[in-house]
């Protein structure tokens, strides 16, 4: 077929004729490639598409030269707690225009222990991270990735990483330069005076502190917390706006592009991660003066959609509200969900939440134990005083390492739905680790935070990880963590979290991960993400590619699937 004798059947108007006549003659004379042409007209008539220009257009867009990164654009947002964050936006030159392709921001503290700080502090903390991360996305980051291709997520991150090594260690040269400045000349050191003078002090009272110290053995000393390099945030949302730009390169959706980058091709089929849903927040920023729970996490039974589990953890929280309503006392505030979307708890004991959520299971028909279990964030670390060997799991309340094993194996063991710990102690004190391990067996799985120390050895009895997307961690960070460490339960930050950025869903799907924990139901910023992951799991059962979590029993928590595969088959 010619082309002519195309454009007379597939085009009625004789003005459609002659504009399509004049653009392939033009086409011929500019191009000197009149065979593209011929094949493209010769496919477009044999098709009959409607849109016929839209069609064309699609054609010759496919053989346009592949989108480069043109600019990077760094922009200040607002996280949801109202804290300065910075967002990363990624425009690309296609077909001969700049577009505006994707925009990222990911999750930004100052460190572990940011809680410590006061308000004042911690914000200009933060606002000079910010600001050093929008002066490197404006400037050396956008000169670096300017006509990089935005498909290649592991060539794109290693020149973010080396640049962030780079940034470190000159950071870490001033700093030691700065400290050995400091330094006085060598002089000796003058012994200081006590108000009681050795001669003075009486032998009995120096054998009745020697007795003490040797009571009261000290925990190991803390790790240093990892530094947190100002502008490291940087890293982090460049990384995940580039890899959803390539996503959209590519026409498919940022957790099938993450699936792909992780095993190399496109899996055949996917899973979507269990959602643990925080359901009490009791610890230091709650009213109560209980520190040793951060959070009480809901466990859904395993082989429910995510709809379904949402729909039973908003009834059970709309049941545990009710009771705390009705026993605090007149004029005292309602119960209402804190800044992680979880119902702040006054308690002073860990059995009282615990007794709450019984009850409110039990009021909604919910069995404890067989339909939901529990996990406790007890967030140890931040509660360790290593001058005294102890943690102080209430102001004033202080337990020995020994002492919080045994609390622990008693929660465990009155409450046996409690199926697993995080972060039960600090990192430091590993024959605590290995001890509590020996004393609950495989009753209740032991999970760390492995954010701040993910190339740290293995902590004995731990099963799983739990795995963070801040700072400087790049899109192939994190598909490097999660391969390496099985049983990774990816998790939110509780409360600093972008508000605008959905992503996490697509990464917890794309990186295959058995677990996700999104936050609490309450607030736009968490459920954005709660929608995104009903989203994706619609999609999957669309395509026929969703495995289904019975089939696919998430190990961490239980060795044996909730239901028998076989059961599961001839029930479908």
């Amino acid at each position: 077929m010619s082309h002519r004798g195309g454009l007379s059947r597939g085009l009625a108007e004789p003005r459609d004729r002659d504009r399509m006549r004049s653009a392939a003659a033009e086409f011929y004379r500019v191009t000197g490639v009149p065979q593209v042409m011929e094949r493209a007209l010769n496919e477009l008539f044999s098709r009959e598409p409607e849109d016929v220009h839209g069609y064309l257009a699609n054609y010759f867009t496919n053989l346009s030269a592949p989108p480069r990164i043109s600019r990077l654009k760094g922009r200040e947002v607002y996280d949801a707690r109202g804290q300065l964050s910075i967002q990363a936006e990624v425009f690309c030159i296609v077909c001969n225009e700049e577009k505006s392709m994707s925009s990222a921001a990911v999750s930004s503290h100052s460190g572990p222990k940011e809680t410590s700080l006061d308000w004042k502090a911690a914000s200009g903390v933060r606002a000079d991270h910010v600001a050093t991360a929008l002066q490197w996305i404006n400037g050396p980051l956008d000169r670096m990735l300017k006509g990089q291709t935005p498909c290649d997520q592991s060539d794109v991150d290693h020149l973010l990483s080396d640049f962030f090594m780079a940034r470190f260690l000159e950071e870490k040269d001033l700093r030691d330069k700065e400290k050995e400045e400091q330094r006085s000349p060598s002089e000796p050191e003058l012994p200081l005076s006590s108000p009681l003078s050795a001669p003075t002090r009486s032998k009995k009272g120096a054998d009745k502190r020697k007795k003490s110290i040797a009571v009261e053995k000290s925990l190991p000393p803390a790790e240093p917390p990892e530094p947190v390099l100002p502008g490291s945030s940087a890293i982090g949302s460049v990384s995940l706006a580039v890899a959803k730009t390539a996503a959209k390169v590519q026409g498919i959706p940022l957790y099938k592009y993450i699936a792909a980058l992780k095993n190399t091709t496109a899996p055949a089929q996917l899973h979507v991660p269990l959602p643990l849903v925080p359901l009490l927040s009791c610890g230091k920023t709650s009213p109560g003066k209980l520190s040793l729970l951060e959070e009480v996490i809901l466990i859904p039974k395993a082989g429910q959609r995510v709809k379904q589990i949402i729909t039973m953890t908003l009834e059970l929280q709309e049941e545990m509200m009710r009771i705390m309503n009705a026993s605090t006392k007149v004029g005292a505030t309602p119960a209402t969900p804190c800044g992680g979307g979880a119902l702040a708890a006054a308690y002073e004991r860990p059995e009282q939440p615990l007794d709450l959520i019984a009850e409110a299971c039990a009021s909604a028909g919910l069995a404890l134990g067989a339909e939901v279990h529990l996990a406790l964030n007890c967030a140890a670390p931040e509660l360790m005083d290593c001058a005294k060997g102890k943690y102080e799991v209430a102001p004033g309340v202080l337990k020995s390492p020994d002492e919080l094993v045994d609390m622990y194996q008693a929660l465990i063991s009155k409450y046996p739905a409690v199926v697993a710990l995080i972060d039960p102690f600090g990192r430091e004190d590993i024959d605590q680790w290995e001890k509590l391990s020996n004393v609950i067996g495989d009753s209740c799985s032991l999970l760390s935070d492995i954010t701040f120390k993910s190339k740290a050895p293995p902590l004995p009895g731990v099963r799983g990880h739990i795995l963070k997307h801040i700072h400087e961690t790049t899109v192939s960070d994190l598909i490097c963590i999660a391969s390496e460490h099985q049983g990774s339960v990816l998790m939110g930050t509780t409360c600093s979290e972008p508000c605008s950025e959905d992503s996490w869903s697509d990464i917890a799907v794309g990186l295959g991960l058995d677990y996700v924990k999104l936050g609490g139901l309450s607030g736009a910023e968490r459920m954005a993400k709660y929608n995104r992951m009903i989203s994706i799991e619609e999609e999957l059962d669309q395509q026929g590619i969703l495995v289904s979590q019975v089939k696919h029993p998430p190990p961490l928590f239980w060795d044996e699937p909730a239901e028998p595969p076989a059961a599961a088959e001839s029930a479908s």
